[in-house]
């Protein structure tokens, strides 16, 4: 009778398209999304009870329509772009609609995105008339022979794929300009150079007097059906930025990666140390190749060597058995998962 069994199943699976064959042979791995909205000093005593709901509120549709599209069988690229793009669109968030300003006023948008199944990565710096970053840098990724475009540029291909352009009005929020206003009255006090090197400069960048200016970043990573990871990341940069500055999230490596040997990675916080220790692609290679566990590997460069060097900040990553990591340095990140059906956000340390 079994062999009977075995012999008919066998008959089935010959009759099957390839395609069918393939779904038949190898059960699906169970979809997990991980999303942050940015690192830095975030309070409990300093939130009132209404933002601290609409930043959930914000967090729980990024996460629920982004695990949606894995549940429908779309993939893990699918999932963090439409993630990305939900947080790009929420002015609460330090990317799209709720960037942060430069020094001279304006918006300067940074995206990238990363396939864990082929190392195909796509990424946009420096743009201010792309709605969602993070589709541009797709678009880099999947329309180009290139991985990442910069400012008029990107913005030129992506009127060719045909990308939402805005006009820099549709970035501006109030919230973000009095920080923008804050800062260079921080900066014009006598304290706020730092560097003797650039003591002749008065609106060089600040530093470690007002840390939070360079924290905000939104960013994603997932596992989809198909056993494939992703990751996304969008920034609207640091505040009072200038002479075209960019940080660590659309530099594959420093705060984007994604490899399907490993994990994937999206990072938050002063992206010049994420840059200078190439802290997504050295998780990824802790994982890979001293075989450490995905917890272990993000504690040791975010939790150790980003401090060590002077930095701070946190992430999210993810591996191909749903391993989930979310350290933070500072005292808060936005975050949260979908895994196996549940629904987790975070804001404080815990």
């Amino acid at each position: 009778m079994r062999l009977f069994l075995l012999l008919f199943s066998l008959t089935l699976m010959q009759n099957l398209p390839a395609q069918q064959k393939a779904v038949a042979a190898s059960p699906k791995t169970m979809p997990v999304l991980v999303i942050h909205g940015g690192a830095g000093t975030i309070l409990k005593s300093q939130m009132t009870p209404e933002k601290e709901k609409a930043y959930k509120a914000a967090l729980t549709e990024a996460l629920q329509k982004g695990y949606d599209t894995l549940q429908k069988g779309g993939t893990a690229l699918d999932a963090v772009e439409t993630a990305v793009r939900i947080l790009e669109d929420c002015p609460l968030f330090n990317a799209g609609k709720g960037a942060v300003f430069t020094h001279e006023g304006k918006n300067e948008l940074d995206a990238a995105i990363m396939n864990g199944k082929t190392l195909a990565a796509g990424s946009v710096a420096g743009v201010t008339t792309i709605r969602n970053p993070v589709s541009a840098a797709r678009a880099v990724m999947e329309k180009s022979n290139h991985v990442m475009m910069v400012g008029k540029g990107a913005e030129a291909f992506a009127a060719v794929q045909g990308l939402a352009l805005v006009e820099s009005a549709y970035f501006f929020t109030e919230e973000r300009w009095k920080g923008l206003q804050k800062a260079l009255e921080e900066e014009a006090q006598p304290s706020g150079v730092v560097d003797s090197a650039i003591r002749h400069t008065p609106s060089a960048l600040r530093q470690p007097e007002n840390r939070d200016n360079k924290y905000g970043t939104v960013g994603a990573v997932a596992l989809d059906q198909y056993g494939n990871l992703a990751a996304a990341t969008s920034t609207g940069g640091m505040t009072n930025k200038r002479f075209g500055r960019v940080g660590d999230a659309p530099i594959i490596g420093a705060g984007t990666y994604a490899n399907n040997a490993s994990c994937a990675v999206s990072c938050t916080g002063w992206g010049e140390y994420f840059i200078r220790l190439v802290v997504a692609k050295t998780i990824s290679d802790l994982v890979e190749y001293k075989k450490m566990p995905l917890k272990n590997a993000a504690d040791e460069v975010c939790m150790k060597q980003v401090p060590a060097l002077g930095g701070d900040g946190g992430l999210i990553a993810l591996d191909k058995k749903g391993n989930i990591a979310m350290p933070f340095n500072t005292a808060g990140m936005y975050r949260g998962y979908i895994k196996n059906g549940k629904l987790q956000i975070s804001i404080y340390k815990e």
